[in-house]
C-alpha cells in the first residue's frame, strides 16, 4: 500500500531524485525559467514553491534551511534579495508550467517550468531570456 505517499519518483533513488530536484530548483531560480520533462517540473515546482515561501520570512534560519537544499550562495542570495520580495503579497503560485508538446527524440513531454512575473523582470533587463 502507497497511504499517504505522495510525489513522482521519477524512477531514481531518493538520494538521486533529491539532488536532480535541487540542481533543477537552482537553475530556476538562477534563470527564471527552466525547459524540462512534465514530470519533473511538477516535482520540481513543488521544491521551488516551498523554497520561496520559506525564503519570503527572511530570517537567519530560514536562510539555513534553503541553504540546505541550494548549495550555490549566490543564488540563495538572489532568491532572498530579488525573488522573494516580488512575492510579499501573494500566497503561493509562484511558478507556472508552461506545455511545449513532445521532444523529437523519446517523445517525453516537454515543458518550461518559470517564475511568476519572469517576463516583468526580462524587460527591465532589456535582453532576452534564457531557456534550458
Amino acid at each position: 500500500m502507497r497511504h499517504r505517499k505522495d510525489g513522482n519518483r521519477l524512477g531514481r533513488t531518493s538520494a538521486h531524485r533529491k539532488a536532480m530536484l535541487e540542481n533543477l530548483v537552482t537553475a530556476l531560480f538562477e534563470h527564471e525559467r527552466v525547459r524540462t520533462t512534465d514530470a519533473k517540473a511538477k516535482e520540481a515546482r513543488r521544491v521551488a514553491e516551498r523554497l520561496i515561501t520559506r525564503a519570503r520570512d527572511g530570517s537567519l534560519a530560514s536562510r539555513r534551511v534553503v541553504l540546505r537544499s541550494l548549495r550555490d550562495k549566490k543564488v540563495v542570495r538572489k532568491l532572498f534579495e530579488e525573488i522573494a520580495p516580488r512575492y510579499e503579497g501573494r500566497n503561493g503560485g509562484y511558478t507556472r508550467i508552461i506545455k511545449l508538446g513532445r521532444r523529437r527524440g523519446d517523445g517525453a513531454s516537454v515543458s518550461i517550468l518559470e517564475l511568476v512575473g519572469y517576463e516583468l523582470s526580462e524587460k527591465t533587463k532589456g535582453g532576452k531570456g534564457k531557456s534550458k
